[in-house]
């Protein structure tokens, strides 16, 4: 399990770096430290309060549309709920399709700001989706699936 969390904390914190087409420095060498540094930024500068524009949802990018979808496509055809081996490999997909994501992103201003905020709390619910608690990785996956239904 904490090599799936390790897995995923590291796609995550390339893809935030990539995402926004930032330059980063020697992110082999300081991963531990970009990690924490960047998921801290994010959850400190969003807040993950997700606004809408003028009362509509923000438009985003054809490719983030897509990787939304395949995350739901990928939760809606899990069935083995009682293993949590199953959820280890159901994060994996997750994380894939995930960082698909960000690879991609080419949005711009407000509308990417509020993706972000709508991608923090799945990315924070992949630590427990993968949890070595059968109730826990049940838990998430309820929460995951409801979430991903708002976009």
């Amino acid at each position: 399990m904490s090599t799936i969390i390790l897995k995923a904390t590291l796609v995550l914190a390339i893809a935030f770096n990539c995402s926004c087409k930032k330059q980063s420095k020697n992110i082999q060498d300081e991963t531990q430290i970009e990690i924490t540094e960047k998921t801290d930024e994010l959850h400190l500068s969003s807040k993950n309060t997700i606004t809408l524009n003028k009362g509509k949802r923000w438009n985003a990018n054809p490719e983030t549309t897509e990787g939304i979808n395949n995350m739901k496509e990928i939760m809606n055809n899990f069935t083995n709920k009682s293993s949590l081996k199953a959820y280890e490999l159901l994060t994996e997909h997750l994380i894939l399709e995930f960082s698909k994501v960000f690879e991609k992103c080419t949005m711009k201003g407000e509308a990417h700001n509020q993706l972000h905020n709508f991608l923090i709390p799945i990315s924070d619910l992949f630590t427990t989706l993968s949890s070595s608690d059968l109730k826990e990785c049940q838990d998430s996956y309820e929460t995951l699936k409801k979430h991903l239904k708002k976009y």
